[in-house]
């Protein structure tokens, strides 16, 4: 099982590593900068290239960078827009050092343009955004739904993908948080979420899981993690999640409010299981 949780880049890419280490992770995601926005540090290449060389010594899953919860690649300000693709360039950049490596991003709100529209917008962005030549996956979020949030829906991803040019460069990463207070039920009925998510999207397309629990019930669109077994979704449902047969290979990553020796005690209950 490749399993790891969201830890932070303030140190350098090399600390990273061996915290998930010290945590018994094999896998691990990090915001590329302050995930309120803002500049992120000089690239140090020296110091991404021992990350590389341990990850690969330990046999670690693809890592997974996050972009700023602040990008909103669909605004009504171009302004905004543009700062979100300039960001994104930046990253591809910085991500394009790790092989194998994963960038995820939420769609963005379309602050009552119209679903239509904040799609038309986001992959506009995509589409400047990718190149031939990057290594890096790019990973569309499945979100709860909250306010005006686009990729609330399995259909909602499906109509980005359609519209991006170069879309072997993209993937979805699957919220279980999200998935569930977006209204799909993958407490009782996780085969049919995923037999939907695979005539809608594609299983192929799916590349990474965040592990994380729902302090809300089901359809609720909130959007708030709660740790493994501690929310409405529940342990048995999540270990379900990680042994299914269309999933189990994939990475894990959890997003759970949790310090360090929280996410050690999770890594160590889902392993056990």
């Amino acid at each position: 099982m490749f399993i790891g949780c969201h830890l932070s880049s303030s140190d350098g890419f090399l600390p990273m590593g061996k915290t998930a280490l010290s945590i018994g992770a094999n896998t691990f995601q990090f915001f590329t900068r302050n995930p309120r926005g803002g500049s992120a540090k000089p690239f140090d290449k020296a110091d991404a290239e021992s990350l590389v060389a341990l990850l690969q010594a330990n046999n670690f899953a693809p890592i997974l960078a996050h972009a700023p919860y602040t990008l909103n690649p669909c605004a009504a300000d171009e302004g905004l827009r543009q700062y979100a693709l300039d960001v994104m360039k930046d990253d591809m950049f910085r991500m394009d050092h790790f092989p194998g490596a994963m960038y995820n991003f939420h769609p963005g709100s379309h602050v009552k343009q119209g679903v239509d529209v904040g799609i038309d917008y986001i992959t506009s962005m995509l589409n400047k955004l990718l190149t031939p030549e990057q290594k890096t996956t790019v990973l569309l979020e499945t979100m709860a739904g909250k306010g005006s949030e686009v990729g609330r829906t399995f259909e909602e991803l499906r109509a980005i993908l359609d519209r991006v040019e170069l879309s072997d460069k993209m993937g979805v990463c699957m919220d279980t948080c999200h998935v569930f207070d977006g209204g799909y039920d993958i407490v009782d009925h996780l085969d049919d979420v995923l037999e939907q998510f695979d005539k809608v999207i594609g299983l192929k397309k799916l590349k990474a899981i965040h592990l994380n629990d729902s302090k809300n019930p089901m359809g609720s669109h909130k959007d708030r993690h709660e740790v493994i077994g501690g929310g409405f979704i529940g342990l048995d449902a999540l270990v379900r999640v990680i042994k299914h047969p269309a999933l189990k290979d994939l990475p894990f990553y959890l997003e759970t409010p949790n310090e360090l020796p929280g996410y050690a005690a999770e890594i160590k209950l889902l392993r056990s299981k």
